[in-house]
């Protein structure tokens, strides 16, 4: 990846020539403005990509996921996606305010998987619907897709490569030509934000991040009017998923324990939400 980066976009790359000359009260003045709080956690991060770029990446890669991939044809299940993604992405708005031109497809691809880019555009795989079961299930799954877009950590990660390489113009253009397009190269770091070489399969983000994603997003299940407590169930059926025996300290995912656990823990802060829901779906529709 490094090299790709490096290949690809040489004129922002910076020397580490030209990096060891910065002085540390430049760098010092990058992270400070850098600097913004995740909701609902209050962890500070790192993140200088602004957001108008890294939703042109976003849409970027969603309409190449959509050039290379079937949408499903089945009505109820594309209906489904589509009115719990409005639901979810309402709950996310009323909120945080992401302000985000929402878009969801389903996709006919038989991987357990989902995913939030952001901007608000949001890919459910067929594969992954088995594992929902039920409505609330398949809006736990948006629901924490979408918290790691509003929480922004695909430009918190974007941006902690784009620091570690250097790749970064004094006017803060990371993707852009001369004429202020995106072009191919932008594709090299789409790995950055999740989204890997093979359309379909979302590289890991980190432990933080999941266990951000799962508390923001059963807040934003309770706030669109779903059981909260139907992402403890989901992340238990998901568990059942045959993974490689790798311990937990070399993995990017929580343990699946772990992360269940975290979910009851907080499950009362998402059941006032769920209280306070003007129309309760509880566990919605079966699949």
């Amino acid at each position: 990846m490094n090299a790709l980066i490096d290949q690809a976009i040489p004129n922002l790359a910076i020397s580490a020539r030209t990096i060891g000359a910065w002085s540390l009260l430049t760098v010092a003045f990058l992270i400070t403005v850098g600097c913004a709080s995740v909701p609902h956690t209050g962890r500070r991060q790192f993140n200088m990509v602004p957001d108008d770029q890294l939703n042109a990446l976003g849409m970027k890669a969603f309409q190449e996921v959509l050039s290379k991939e079937p949408e499903a044809t089945d009505k109820r299940l594309v209906d489904m996606v589509q009115r719990v993604a409005d639901r979810v992405s309402a709950a996310a708005e009323a909120l945080d305010k992401p302000r985000f031109k929402w878009q969801a497809k389903l996709v006919n691809k038989d991987i357990p998987n989902a995913v939030c880019l952001p901007g608000g555009k949001i890919i459910v795989f067929s594969g992954i619907l088995p594992y929902a079961k039920n409505e609330a299930g398949l809006a736990a799954i948006i629901a924490h897709e979408v918290a790691h877009a509003v929480a922004r950590h695909g430009g918190e990660r974007l941006s902690q490569q784009v620091a570690l390489r250097g790749a970064l113009s004094a006017g803060g253009e990371l993707l852009r030509n001369k004429d202020g397009t995106l072009d191919t190269r932008s594709r090299i770091l789409l790995g950055a934000l999740g989204l890997g070489g093979t359309l379909g399969i979302v590289l890991p983000y980190s432990r933080t991040h999941e266990f951000e994603a799962d508390r923001i997003g059963q807040l934003y299940l309770a706030k669109a009017g779903y059981d909260p407590a139907e992402a403890v169930r989901l992340w238990s059926r998901m568990a059942k998923i045959q993974k490689p025996p790798i311990p937990v300290w070399l993995s990017t995912h929580p343990a699946d324990e772990d992360r269940v656990a975290e979910l009851r823990k907080f499950l009362p802060d998402a059941q006032k939400f769920y209280g306070e829901a003007p129309v309760k779906f509880g566990a919605g529709e079966p699949l």
